[in-house]
């Protein structure tokens, strides 16, 4: 008599936390290297402040997403709140310069906005990343748990194809989106269909283009 067959319950692959996180920190790394005319507050409060934000969702979920916590949602985006506040602040402080300033300040605006633009669209990569569909925990198929209306629609959602039926969007998707919006100044492949991720997108368009603006600006002044 033969043996029954065991079969071997496919293993759960939980959705990635770590590239969120590390885009995170690579930002507040970089909030150590805007130069001291656009920034008037301690270098050190940023990385701080962004550190005691980040913690806790580090250490319930450093590298999958496996604890669901009600209120790891609200820190994180209050975490990108703030940077994105400060962001804000720090491209009030350049285009002060750009007017009132020393016009042989170029290196100071070419590097300030450099840093600004990459801040602008790490910052929304992850607040789109959170709020889409009720966030990653939400999204992801080894959770039980409803996800709610999408708040964009990808290319992958509106294609029949073997493959693509089950596909989830990670945070490489959201860190695409977010560059092209900034780039483009207006959504490309991913549209936004809430309320919400359309005044996400204008305002990053809007920080993206005020910054370039500047740059440009000081480029026309050396001409």
């Amino acid at each position: 008599m033969s043996k029954p067959t065991m079969v071997r319950a496919p293993s759960i692959r939980h959705t990635r936390r770590w590239p969120a996180s590390l885009a995170v920190v690579s930002v507040l790394v970089l909030q150590l290297l805007v130069p001291p005319q656009v920034n008037a507050l301690p270098r050190w409060l940023m990385p701080a402040l962004g550190g005691l934000l980040l913690l806790p969702l580090v250490w319930m979920n450093p590298f999958h997403l496996r604890r669901d916590e009600p209120w790891l949602r609200p820190v994180e985006v209050t975490l990108v709140a703030v940077l994105v506040a400060v962001n804000a602040y720090y491209l009030a402080g350049m285009i002060s310069i750009l007017v009132n300033g020393d016009p042989n300040q170029g290196k100071v605006l070419v590097k300030s906005a450099l840093l600004i633009w990459v801040t602008n669209v790490v910052a929304f990569a992850v607040w789109l990343w959170e709020v889409d569909r009720g966030g990653p925990f939400a999204r992801a198929p080894e959770h039980a748990r409803e996800a709610e209306r999408a708040d964009l629609l990808f290319p992958q959602m509106t294609v029949d194809l073997d493959g693509w039926k089950t596909w989830i969007p990670g945070f490489t998707d959201y860190l695409y989106v977010s560059f092209t919006n900034a780039t483009a100044f207006s959504p490309t492949d991913t549209m936004p269909l809430t309320a919400r991720t359309k005044v996400l997108m204008g305002v990053e368009s809007a920080i993206s283009l005020l910054t370039i603006a500047v740059v440009a600006a000081r480029a026309v002044n050396v001409l």
